[in-house]
Parts: structure tokens; C-alpha cells; sequence
């Protein structure tokens, strides 16, 4: 058996209005419940401001503003993941969050070029398992071209 065939990635799963996200495991530290967001002025609309996680002070960022969607209130399933990447730590607020999964490579396909110049950038590829999309972010992208103004 090759190892093309059986390569596997890692993801944490996530929801934001019925659109199922995945992230690469290996930059998540945690997730936790939604507690204290201490709101920051003059900040980015998708920025909700910072919260205390494990000693350290982070950014939280509404990925449902960031996108585009609406905003809803959090409730006991809103999650907080808290992630590191190119020596930066942010939450990424999601609707929810409970699910690791294997994600064969020869499942992802690259994101249609009709979304490229729309949220296209932030996405790495999309992934099919049987009748499940799942996009999967860039989370790189994301953070390098719009945190710098918060960081």
C-alpha cells in the first residue's frame, strides 16, 4: 500500500452557520467555553477584544464577523479556540467545536477559482467525505494579512 493512498492530516472541526470549518490540529492549543471577552476600543469590528486564557492574554476573534455572517449571541456550545501560528496566539470564536478527524490528502481539492478573489484566500482546500464538505482555512493567511493591526 502507498503511502500517498494513506496520508492523513489532522483536523479540529468547527461550525459557523451550518458551514462546517476545519482547522490543522497541530496549531490548537485548546478549546474552551466562552467567559470574560474584555472589549478593546479602536479595534478591527471582527476583533470582540481580549480574553485571559492559561496566563496569557490573547486576542478573540469573531469568525462569524470576520466573515461576513451574522453576529449571534454565544450560548453553551460557543466555543473558543485558542490557536498558534507564525509566533501568534488568537481564539477564533465559533458557533461550535467537538470534533477531530482524520482527513485523508486525496479528499482536499483546491477552492473553485469563482471564490478566489472573495473568501477564497482564506481557504486552504475543501474536503469531501462522502456526502460532508468541509472547508478547510488557511489560518496563515488569516492571521498574517489581518491581525498585524492588532498584534
Amino acid at each position: 500500500m502507498s503511502d500517498v493512498l494513506t496520508s492523513t492530516q489532522p483536523y479540529i472541526l468547527f461550525e459557523l452557520a451550518d458551514t462546517t470549518f476545519g482547522i490543522p490540529s497541530q496549531i490548537v492549543q485548546q478549546m474552551e467555553m466562552i467567559e470574560q471577552i474584555t472589549p478593546v476600543p479602536n479595534t478591527l469590528p471582527f476583533v470582540e477584544g481580549v480574553v485571559f486564557s492559561r496566563g496569557q492574554v490573547i486576542p478573540a476573534i469573531n469568525l462569524r464577523v470576520r466573515f461576513g455572517l451574522e453576529k449571534t449571541s454565544y450560548n453553551l456550545r460557543t466555543r473558543l479556540i485558542v490557536i498558534h501560528s507564525h509566533h501568534r496566539t488568537v481564539g477564533l470564536i465559533v458557533d461550535t467545536a467537538r470534533e477531530f478527524i482524520a482527513i485523508p490528502e486525496q479528499t482536499i481539492q483546491p477552492p473553485p477559482e469563482g471564490i478566489s478573489n472573495l473568501s477564497g484566500r482564506y481557504l486552504a482546500g475543501i474536503a469531501t467525505l462522502g456526502q460532508r464538505v468541509i472547508l478547510l482555512l488557511n489560518v496563515e493567511e488569516l492571521l498574517i494579512n489581518q491581525l498585524s493591526v492588532v498584534s
